[in-house]
């Protein structure tokens, strides 16, 4: 079987520890690391050890001429995704971008538009919308199973502080930027990608970030005919305890990156209750009646099989390879990922937060 060769920008976090975590695992049989480009001097020496045989570079212009590389990873930092991006793809190269995929939707469609030009493959690493806890989630939710659903709450949530370049608005960090592409992609998948959503509330917050970045953000987003969605991401939660919760008019669910359960009625199973307009009034002394009953209900939960960061980035990896070599459609759609930026923009022109450094 023919490996994709592949280029990695970045030995960072994302660079090595997700997408470098399952170039190296020994069932990986389509991608081998041709290149890393690594600013740092130790990381690329590093990068040697652990990709054997591998090209170490200091930038990444020194990629281009090269016709051995079949796939370039751009894990840099957030501020350089759009322009080595399109330096990339100007220079003929198949891209997959980490997210978040730009500053602005006019950057995402620029890049879109850059690619098609060049005749050249671009992805964006939004691996969250194949992960088994989301692809079950929209399954179950879609199968009418807890009713007409009226609201879905997406939380990213923590507490924790952070004081490094992901606190700073120059650098395009805060939660909504870093962290904000997995539940607002969530909040948009299980909304259809609707081309009518909207942005009906944002509010960004600083509490224990030492930069001048979001550490808060609430998010509510509206579609015709759809589900009220409201999206968290937060620092400041210490008691967070689900991913996706829905509410619908037959029960509820909830579920996290790990297991789900709901609860639920069925119809037919509960009578209806005949509306009483007069004074509710209990025995013969006319007490106070309250409306109280016991429905019956049934439950279910239910454990994820795989991750983010096992299942879903093979799946993401397995469909690029199935594009590149057997010319298949991709597995995510640019588009949609033009959404996500265009809700983060959004919530950043509602509530802008000062500039500090």
């Amino acid at each position: 079987m023919k490996k994709l060769r592949v280029a990695v920008i970045g030995q960072g976090r994302s660079g090595r520890d997700i997408h470098g975590a399952f170039f190296k695992r020994e069932d990986n049989d389509i991608i081998e690391v041709a290149a890393v480009v690594e600013l740092d001097a130790q990381r690329r020496e590093r990068a040697k050890e652990e990709y054997p045989g591998c090209d170490v570079m200091e930038t990444y212009q020194e990629l281009f001429g090269r016709k051995d590389i079949d796939l370039v990873v751009n894990a840099s930092y957030s501020d350089m995704h759009y322009p080595i991006t399109k330096d990339l793809l100007e220079h003929g190269f198949n891209v997959v971008v980490e997210k978040p995929f730009a500053r602005n939707y006019y950057e995402c469609c620029d890049l879109i538009n850059t690619a098609k030009k060049n005749g050249v493959m671009l992805e964006i690493f939004h691996q969250t919308l194949l992960a088994p806890y989301y692809t079950k989630s929209k399954e179950i939710l879609e199968s009418g199973r807890i009713g007409n659903i009226k609201q879905i709450s997406v939380a990213f949530n923590g507490f924790a502080r952070r004081w490094d370049w992901q606190t700073l608005q120059v650098k395009m960090g805060g939660g909504v930027y870093n962290t904000g592409p997995h539940p607002i992609g969530i909040g948009l998948g299980l909304l259809g990608f609707d081309p009518n959503t909207r942005v009906e509330f944002a509010k960004l917050g600083l509490g224990l970030t030492s930069g001048d970045s979001d550490d808060y953000a609430k998010i509510i987003l509206t579609a015709p005919g759809k589900p009220v969605v409201d999206i968290e991401i937060s620092s400041l939660d210490a008691f967070s305890s689900y991913n996706i919760k829905a509410q619908g008019d037959r029960g509820t669910y909830t579920a996290t990156t790990e297991s789900y359960k709901m609860k639920y009625i069925v119809d037919g199973e509960n009578p209806e209750q005949p509306l009483q307009i007069e004074t509710l009034k209990k025995g013969e002394e006319g007490l106070p009646l309250y409306c109280v009953e016991k429905l019956i209900t049934h439950e279910e939960e239910g454990k994820f099989d795989g991750t983010s960061f096992t299942v879903a980035v093979q799946k993401f990896y397995q469909g690029v390879y199935d594009h590149l070599i057997n010319g298949k459609e991709l597995p995510l759609s640019l588009e949609d990922a033009a959404m996500v930026i265009q809700v983060i923009e959004t919530a950043h022109a509602i509530n802008p937060l000062p500039k500090i450094y």
